[in-house]
């Protein structure tokens, strides 16, 4: 019975371990190497007026406010990359794809304020 019962917790271990996984809190220097690889698909999750002001190259933006309405325009045949401002909004977007089956999500955890104070290239 104590076997069966490790048995069933590291069983249960193992699948949080994959579900929790796929969502992973990296610095805006180190998605700055994963962007360098390319196919990653940049995912800005703040404001329009936000957006309009600076933004990373190639980033497509869906606010947080429509993200669940929009949720299907983002690939899940690709790794993903989340920012916003600082870190909060990309974490919870990060969350909600992982919780809808997305594989392999990426949230800057500084933002891209952190980004920019890195000396990073931003669009204006």
């Amino acid at each position: 019975m104590i076997k069966t019962g490790l048995m069933t917790i590291a069983a249960v271990l193992i699948l949080a371990g994959q579900v929790f996984a796929a969502t992973i809190g990296i610095s805006s220097a180190e998605a700055k190497k994963l962007l360098a690889k390319g196919n990653i698909f940049l995912l800005d999750v703040r404001t329009p007026q936000e957006f309009s002001q600076a933004r990373l190259s190639g980033a497509v933006l869906i606010p947080t406010g429509e993200f669940e309405r929009r949720i299907n325009e983002v690939p899940k045949n690709k790794p993903i990359l989340v920012y916003c401002a600082v870190g909060s909004r990309s974490k919870s977007v990060a969350d909600l794809l992982t919780q809808r089956g997305y594989k392999e999500i990426y949230h800057m955890t500084d933002g891209i304020v952190g980004w920019y104070r890195n000396g990073f290239p931003i669009q204006r």
